[in-house]
């Protein structure tokens, strides 16, 4: 409730009629004027004359309050107190018994703002006009009121920001000493607030439960709708799992079984999720569950709590007595704390100038009436930690005001009331379906293969509902064991953590056996290659990839570091198995289980079991040794990030995003920084808040893209659910919706994708002859010309004599290496005259009669003699003495070999 302020300088015409019928029904005096809504006249710190709401809440009061000494002589029951900041006021109110029959007092007040002293005051009650305590006695009930005026000197030490934070995390101490002692004889310690809070759970956690009951519609539309059970599949396969959004509702509650001294915003914000944990408050089951418990409560020190009812010495800082006694002496508590006068019950008139402001106040000794103050603290109950205190479990679950000792049953009870609506609901359905059909509402073959088999689908819901509990479970039993107490609860405890453990496990594991016992498969080494890559497209990120994929690849990334791996695939053999989600007798039987994996991954489900496991033990069984929990669920959860992101094991993108990336981080940094609430580290409060608001912002994101994920889920199971349907509405998704559907038909086989196109290299002038054609020349029309290119051996150098060679090796291309014309060609001069015609002619001559006079080489001989003749220049090596006739034998013998 806020406070309203109503200025005469100000106001307005509306404003003052406002203010003038509070006015005058506050004149109304009958015997319902404690129930009317009251305004008071007050002056502000400014000196202005305001007017306010009686009833409306302080900017600072206490909240519930627990006996922090465990032997108390003096049972209070009302303590509370409130600073008004508008009229600068400090109100207080103590109500109590005690069976000391006559014994002076002195009391010490302590006030603590996020672990520091901000506040203290030790005095004499009968200085401070306090009849019921001068002296106490069992004959007079304890009470005491009154109102202190403050100045803002008195205020300084409160920052602004401490009436406005959400879930200030202050303490109010009352400390009582006997002075025929000097002992203390009764403390209780009160939680201060500001009214501004992250617990919301009948909002925030109706909201919660809304969008799981959506996915959870949506979840089974997709599971029943259709009867060809592998297209069932696939698009049971892309909506979003109950599974997950419990796994990330548990995830944000259980954080708070760590044995780590929280925050106070951190229990608050959790208990939003409370309900999905289990955690659900109701006073008949708590009744029930402290009558099968008794008096054995456990100790709360076990798992880092402070319970009230036991000696907290060490509470605020401890105390000394001598220090007590020596600050109380002859203390005039009216001149030296408030420099003015401490004004009683019976002088309230003078400060507030109103004789509805003394209705009010005297409205406050009424601690027993039901028109008190909304804001009223009261006493905790048994077996809770002290208000203030938030360490461990039992600092998680005192937000719902449930002991650490009843949270196993608590759990228990609420999640077999869960496994009973799951049955009914289905079942009801299915007769809700049949009366339908009866009705010729619906058609006969609507969802004929659900209501051919309900019964299969109650026990696969129930069985589904089981594996999605279990670590719920297991945490909860492990916690018992640790935490002892009742026998009989611990015993119930033993029982379900045989059933839940041996029976999961069993089918689980028969499930993997069923689907195995055909065929072989084999265990081979691989390694886990971790690969730079980007993620969005721009932030740098790391993939792991196995090396047997890798060796798949044309082109694989360079790997920046590995680890041993292994893999275990499938030995083909005769028997040729149907891929997993094509076999329909294993998905009737175990789709509960494996349905929404991959198809190279349908074996997750016995991982995440396992992994499951290991985390309930950290949580349960270590509870109490916050290092070990800590350090040792921070190695099990970056593994497990670390597999799962290489796994990938989920076929729909969106749960893939969420339980591998989303949730794997926040449990990673969540544990990583719940380090530093580790009591003997001794971090100061307020960086202690600041590294709470952070895990919240962590926590709420992976929260808010659960929520998107949800809504992005129900638009997608609609389109599954209405596959069959040619006129589709709204008409405009419809492009949508056929991507969707050919997504679904790319994700559902699974296979690796095809590697990327090899870039087309960039196109650069080039030379490239296609074709080459000879131009007629002049010599063509020469008939002789024509006859000898013709003629094999015109391409010759003819052979001379020894004395017209050089020294040089016996080489036909070593001869015609004299020009640069290639091998073969004729030399012809590039120009003619008449006196080089006849030249050539007479050359030519000369030609013709040397080759008579020698002798014509044979063209059978012909190749082997040129053969022969290119060897040295090949080789490098000389010719041997070669002999050739001519084509008829008779010509002379021609030695080839240079002298």
């Amino acid at each position: 409730m806020t406070s309203s302020r109503f200025g005469f300088r100000d106001a307005s015409w509306p404003g003052l009629s406002i203010l003038f019928l509070l006015f005058f029904l506050s004149l109304i005096r009958d015997t319902s004027a404690a129930q009317d809504t009251q305004v008071v006249e007050a002056t502000s710190a400014t000196g202005e004359t305001v007017y306010l709401l009686d009833d409306r809440v302080p900017a600072l009061y206490t909240a519930d309050f627990g006996d922090c000494l465990g032997s108390s002589l003096i049972n209070v029951t009302r303590f509370d107190a409130a600073y008004y900041k508008d009229n600068m006021t400090v109100l207080f109110h103590l109500e109590g018994n005690t069976a000391v029959k006559n014994e002076s007092l002195m009391l010490y007040i302590g006030v603590f703002a996020y672990g520091e002293s901000r506040f203290d005051l030790t005095f004499n009650p009968c200085d401070a006009n306090i009849a019921s305590l001068c002296p106490m006695n069992a004959s007079v009930p304890i009470e005491a009121n009154g109102i202190i005026p403050v100045a803002q000197s008195d205020v300084a030490g409160i920052p602004p920001i401490a009436l406005t934070i959400p879930d200030f995390e202050g303490q109010a101490i009352l400390r009582i000493f006997a002075n025929s002692t000097e002992s203390e004889v009764g403390c209780y310690s009160a939680v201060v607030t500001n009214g501004n809070s992250f617990s919301h759970p009948a909002v925030v956690g109706s909201v919660l439960g809304v969008f799981a009951f959506v996915a959870l519609l949506a979840s089974f539309a997709t599971a029943v709708y259709g009867n060809n059970i592998p297209t069932m599949r696939t698009h049971y396969a892309h909506s979003l799992s109950v599974f997950v959004v419990f796994s990330v509702f548990q995830h944000i509650y259980y954080t708070g079984a760590l044995s780590m001294n929280w925050p106070s915003v951190l229990p608050a914000f959790w208990s939003n999720f409370a309900w999905s944990a289990g955690m659900i408050y109701s006073d008949k089951m708590q009744n029930s569950i402290n009558q099968l418990i008794g008096s054995n409560r456990g100790n709360l020190s076990m798992v880092g709590a402070a319970s009230s009812g036991t000696n907290s010495n060490d509470l605020g800082g401890g105390y000394s007595i001598a220090s007590i006694y020596k600050k109380a002496v002859s203390m005039d508590l009216a001149t030296h704390i408030y420099h003015r006068d401490l004004m009683a019950a019976d002088d309230v008139d003078a400060l507030a100038k109103s004789n509805v402001l003394k209705r009010a106040l005297l409205r406050r000794t009424l601690a027993n009436s039901t028109d008190g103050y909304s804001w009223y603290g009261a006493p905790v109950k048994p077996g809770l930690p002290l208000p203030g205190n938030f360490s461990g479990f039992a600092g998680t679950l005192a937000e719902q005001g449930i002991p650490a000792s009843n949270a196993f049953m608590t759990g228990f009870l609420w999640f077999l009331i869960l496994l009973a609506i799951v049955a009914g609901l289905l079942i009801g359905f299915k007769w809700l379906l049949e009366g339908l059909s009866l009705a010729k509402l619906v058609k006969k073959d609507r969802l004929a293969l659900f209501r051919e088999h309900w019964l299969g689908f109650t026990g696969l819901a129930v069985l589904r509902t089981m594996f999605i509990g279990f670590f719920m479970m297991m945490f909860l039993t492990l916690f018992q064991f640790t935490f002892k107490g009742s026998v009989g609860v611990t015993a119930i405890a033993a029982i379900v953590f045989i059933v839940f453990l041996v029976g999961l496990v069993g089918i689980v594991g028969y499930a993997c056996f069923y689907r195995l016992r055909f065929g072989r498969y084999a265990s081979t080494p691989d390694r886990l290659h971790l690969e730079r890559t980007k993620a969005l497209g721009f932030i740098p990120w790391y993939e792991f990839h196995r090396e047997s994929r890798r060796s798949e690849k044309s082109s694989p990334k360079i790997s920046s570091g590995s680890l041993p791996w292994w893999r275990i695939h499938y030995v083909a053999g005769d028997f040729q198995p149907v891929p997993v989600h094509e076999d329909e007798d294993y998905i009737h039987k175990f789709g509960w289980l494996s349905a929404r994996f991959r198809r190279t991954r349908w074996w997750f489900f016995a991982v995440w079991l396992f992994y499951e496991f290991i985390r309930a033990c950290f949580f349960g069984a270590a509870a109490g040794h916050p290092l070990t929990q800590v350090f040792g669920l921070l190695i099990v959860e970056f593994i497990a990030l670390v597999t799962i992101v290489a796994m990938r094991p989920f076929e729909g993108a969106r749960l893939n995003a969420i339980m591998v990336y989303l949730l794997g981080f926040s449990k990673v940094a969540t544990v990583a920084l719940s380090a530093a609430f580790y009591p003997r580290f001794n971090l100061a409060r307020i960086p202690t808040t600041a590294i709470g608001v952070v895990i919240i912002v962590i926590q709420g994101i992976v929260a808010i893209a659960l929520l998107i994920a949800i809504a992005v889920g129900t638009i997608s199971s609609y389109m599954s659910v209405t596959r069959n349907q040619e006129d589709f509405r709204p008409r405009k998704w419809a492009p949508l919706r056929e991507k969707y559907f050919a997504h679904l038909a790319k994700a559902a086989p699974d296979v690796p994708p095809p590697p990327p196109p090899v870039p087309e290299e960039p196109k650069e002038p080039y030379f490239n002859v296609s074709a080459v054609r000879r131009c007629p020349k002049i010599e063509d029309e020469d008939g002789d010309f024509v006859a000898d290119g013709n003629d094999p051996t015109m391409s010759r150098v003819s052979v001379k004599s020894g004395a017209a060679h050089g020294s040089r090796a016996h080489s036909l291309r070593s001869q015609a290496s004299y020009t640069n014309v290639p091998f073969g060609a004729r030399i012809h001069r590039a120009s003619w005259t008449s006196r080089d015609v006849q030249a050539f002619h007479e050359a030519e001559q000369r030609r013709q009669d040397l080759m008579r006079q020698n002798g014509m080489m044979s063209n059978e001989t012909l190749p082997e003699t040129m053969q022969r003749s290119r060897a040295p220049s090949r080789s490098g090596t000389p010719l041997d003495v070669r002999k050739t006739r001519d084509v008829k034998g008779k010509g002379p013998v021609v030695d080839e070999r240079q002298p």
